[in-house]
C-alpha cells in the first residue's frame, strides 16, 4: 500500500507531520508538500515559473509551488510509481461548504482524483492545531476502514473508479468525537468586506476579508454535523455542469440562434 501525502499549509505544518506519523503504520507514505503556506490556492498550477524539489532532514520533499503542483509533479514523474491513495491535510481550519472551491487542501486531493487515484482531504474544524493528534488518529481510522472495505486496493486501484472525499474533524479528544456522518456541503454567506490599509509608503493595501458565516447549516450539512461533534464526510465531484437547468439553457440557446438568423436576413 502506497500513499502520497500533501497539504496546503506547508511541509513543516503540524497537521501533515501528525498525519504522516499516523499513516506510516498503515502504508508506505511519501510526502510531497509546498515549501510555504498555500492556503486558498485551489487547483492552481504554476505554468510560467520553474518548480524545484528539495528534501528536508525528515525525508519530506517540498516544492516551491502550489498543493496541486506538488501532487501533479509527484504523479507525472517525481515518484516513479503510481500511489494507491492520495491524502491531503490535515488542514489548519475547516474546509466546508463553499470553502471547498477555494481550498488548497481539497485542490491537492482533487489533483490525485483527476489522475484516477482515490483521494481524500482532511481538515480540522478550528484553527490552531488543537487536538491534532486526535484528528490524525481519526484520519488513520478512516483510511483503515476504507482499506478494509476494499475502497483502496493496490491490486485493483488502476481499474477501479476513483473517488474524492472531503472530511472535517472537530477539535476534540478522540474519545469525545461522535461517529462519522455522511453529509452534503453547506453554504456560506458572502465573504466579509475587503480590509484596506495604508502601506509605509502611503499606498493602499487590500487584504481579502474573512469567510462569511454559515448560510445553510441545516441538518444533513457538514456545518451541522461538525457543530454536533460528528466527523463529516462528503463525496465530491468535479463536474460543474448545471444538469438541472440544461433543458432551460437548450431552449434559451435555440432562441438566441433564432434571433441571430433573423438578424442575418435583415
Amino acid at each position: 500500500m502506497k500513499i502520497l501525502l500533501s497539504n496546503d499549509d506547508g511541509f513543516q505544518a503540524p497537521g501533515i507531520v501528525a498525519l504522516y506519523e499516523a499513516l506510516k503504520t498503515l502504508a508506505d507514505v511519501e510526502v510531497v508538500a509546498p515549501e510555504h503556506n498555500n492556503s486558498a490556492k485551489s487547483n492552481a498550477l504554476t505554468l510560467h515559473s520553474p518548480l524545484y524539489v528539495h528534501q528536508a532532514a525528515n525525508g519530506f520533499r517540498y516544492v516551491n509551488g502550489t498543493p496541486a503542483d506538488c501532487v501533479h509533479i509527484a504523479l507525472t514523474g517525481l515518484l516513479g510509481y503510481r500511489p494507491d491513495l492520495v491524502v491531503s491535510g490535515i488542514n489548519n481550519g475547516a474546509n466546508m461548504g463553499d470553502d471547498t472551491i477555494y481550498s488548497g487542501t481539497v485542490g491537492a486531493a482533487m489533483e490525485g482524483y483527476l489522475f484516477g487515484i482515490p483521494s481524500i482531504a482532511f481538515s480540522q474544524v478550528d484553527k490552531g492545531w488543537g487536538e491534532i493528534e486526535s484528528a490524525a488518529a481519526k484520519a488513520r481510522e478512516i483510511v483503515q476502514q476504507l482499506m478494509g472495505n476494499r475502497l483502496v486496493n493496490p491490486a485493483e486501484s488502476s481499474d477501479a473508479a476513483p473517488w474524492l472525499l472531503n472530511v472535517n474533524i472537530p477539535n476534540m479528544p478522540l474519545e469525545a468525537l461522535k461517529p462519522l456522518k455522511l453529509c452534503r456541503l453547506g453554504r456560506r454567506h458572502a465573504a466579509e468586506r475587503v480590509i484596506v490599509q495604508d502601506s509605509p509608503r502611503g499606498e493602499k493595501m487590500y487584504w481579502i476579508g474573512g469567510a462569511g458565516a454559515a448560510k445553510d447549516d441545516a441538518e444533513g450539512t457538514d456545518f451541522h454535523a461538525t457543530a454536533q461533534g460528528h466527523v463529516s464526510m462528503t463525496p465530491l465531484k468535479v463536474d460543474l455542469t448545471d444538469h438541472d437547468n440544461l433543458g432551460y439553457w437548450a431552449q434559451t440557446a435555440a432562441r438566441m440562434q433564432a434571433s441571430v438568423a433573423v438578424e442575418g436576413v435583415r
